[in-house]
């Protein structure tokens, strides 16, 4: 799916199933509840913390749908095209960052 269908599939959804959008800021705070339960599962499940019994069902994989669904909310109330963005970035980071990450020689 490109970035764009992913935009236009949310915002059908949104408008079948969710009603309207939440505000931005609350769409921020669900964001960074959403980002937080990522966090939680990559600290227990893959950093030194302990796993409670009640996180081992969890999937990562659907944790981090929920963020892109999120950013994704935030991007079309904004007007933000995600898709062009991506894109900007790419461009950007490897202008800046041509050679700096395979000179680095903590990463060898």
């Amino acid at each position: 799916m490109k970035i764009k269908e992913l935009q236009k599939e949310v915002d059908q959804w949104i408008q079948k199933y969710g009603v309207r959008y939440f505000d931005e800021m609350t769409n921020t705070a669900i964001l960074m509840e959403e980002v937080g339960e990522v966090a939680r599962i990559m600290s227990r499940r893959y950093g030194e913390q302990n796993e409670k019994e009640s996180d081992k069902n969890k999937e990562l994989g659907e944790e981090l749908a929920d963020v892109l669904f999120v950013i994704t909310c935030i991007a079309n109330q904004t007007g933000v095209d995600l898709e062009y963005e991506i894109k900007k970035n790419f461009e950007k980071k490897t202008q800046r960052d041509a050679k700096r990450h395979i000179n680095n020689e903590k990463l060898k």
